[in-house]
């Protein structure tokens, strides 16, 4: 369930819309991402979805470790 915290954002993945629940500050770090790649948030988050896929993890958990990790990665 989401709270005050968080913000929520309907994405069509793979022909289907999911709503994905995600802190602004990763929204932020994610456009961030996108930009950068010059690439279209959805565009990013469906790679991100893609890479996931065998692991199971949810899609709100990959797209957190996934800002972290280029966050940590720019340095």
């Amino acid at each position: 369930m989401s709270g005050p915290h968080l913000a929520k954002r309907s994405v069509s993945l793979a022909g289907h819309r999911t709503s994905i629940a995600l802190e602004p500050a990763f929204w932020a770090a994610l456009e961030q991402v996108a930009r950068s790649r010059a690439m279209s948030l959805t565009a990013l988050i469906g790679q991100v979805d893609a890479a996931r896929a065998d692991s199971g993890a949810p899609l709100a958990s990959a797209l957190r470790v996934f800002a972290l990790s280029e966050a940590d990665a720019r340095g």
